[in-house]
């Protein structure tokens, strides 16, 4: 399965209903399963975003899906990320040949 990493900003809806994040979680949690994506993790953060989540799928169609869905509540805005874990680097490292020595 592929890992996505996917950033999150509340609007200005999200923020007036921000009690209700967790309970928003839990819902995006049951959404993703019946997408087919793993929510390996809900984090909510400090900084430049107030959320992350780590997901993994079998397609970049099932997580793309998924985030339009989550967008269209109005809640959040994402911006979401291929990850590739270091046996997947190795891959692309091997793939690379010998460039940026």
């Amino acid at each position: 399965m592929a890992t996505y990493l996917a950033l999150i900003n509340f609007t200005e809806q999200g923020v007036q209903k921000f009690r209700d994040t967790r309970k928003r979680a839990a819902t995006f949690r049951t959404m993703a399963g019946k997408g087919g994506v793993r929510v390996r993790e809900v984090l909510w953060t400090l900084g430049a975003y107030d959320g992350a989540l780590v997901l993994e799928a079998d397609d970049d169609a099932a997580v793309t899906a998924l985030m339009l869905n989550l967008a269209s509540m109005g809640n959040v805005k994402t911006q979401t990320l291929r990850a590739f874990d270091e046996e997947e680097m190795e891959e692309i490292l091997k793939r690379a040949g010998k460039g940026g020595k």
